[in-house]
């Protein structure tokens, strides 16, 4: 089972974010501090923090460490992973996994004021392979995402006609494609690298 968050930035609520942090420290100066980082930036009222901010990604694994928590200690489920507001929960039992999704959408809404992406649950079985994060994952391999490999490949040509406008570097279109080839280095994608090295050796005739 794979879910996903609605609007998760935007929905973190300030005071039960402020109330988690207030639980681990103590020091007053501190705590005045991080209430005035946390109020700086609202997406609606007394809600939101900002999308790309590096703290943001602190305050967000602290928001949902309350998550993790309760999956794996109250619900006891063994298999479970979670990057930000994506999350996979694996059972060999579908009833378990509807069980838990119930379980799972109750503690969200009433604990932490957040509820799941109705159009971006699913439930599948292991062969069918996990959408996660840019790859879809099979029992035996893993592979770039369909979208992910045509996003990718649109990015290179468009940058590769900036490249021939002279509005970027070398060193700049070389930098994103060795970006890609990192992407690839965890999955089976022998033919996309050997893909991305022809644009390399076109535009670097010398290297």
């Amino acid at each position: 089972m794979k879910c996903d968050i609605r609007k998760f930035f935007d929905s973190i609520n300030h005071e039960i974010l402020f109330n988690l942090i207030e639980k681990k420290i103590s020091c007053p100066d501190t705590l005045w501090l991080i209430e005035i980082i946390i109020k700086s930036f609202r997406k609606t009222e007394n809600k939101g923090i900002p999308l790309g901010n590096v703290i943001s990604q602190l305050f967000a694994n602290i928001y949902l460490n309350e998550l993790d928590q309760f999956i794996k200690h109250k619900l006891k489920i063994k298999y479970y992973t979670r990057y930000c507001d994506d999350f996979i929960v694996l059972d060999s039992d579908k009833e378990n996994l509807e069980k838990s999704l119930n379980q799972i959408k109750e503690f969200l809404n009433n604990k932490l004021n957040l509820e799941l992406h109705p159009q971006k649950i699913q439930i599948r079985k292991l062969r069918q392979g996990i959408d996660f994060l840019g790859y879809v994952i099979l029992p035996h391999c893993i592979v770039l995402r369909t979208k992910t490999k045509k996003r990718m490949f649109r990015k290179i040509i468009e940058n590769k006609k900036r490249l021939s406008q002279n509005l970027v570097s070398n060193d700049s279109f070389n930098q994103s494609l060795q970006s890609y080839l990192g992407i690839l280095k965890h999955c089976k994608g022998y033919k996309l690298r050997l893909k991305l090295d022809e644009y390399t050796i076109k535009n670097y005739p010398n290297k």
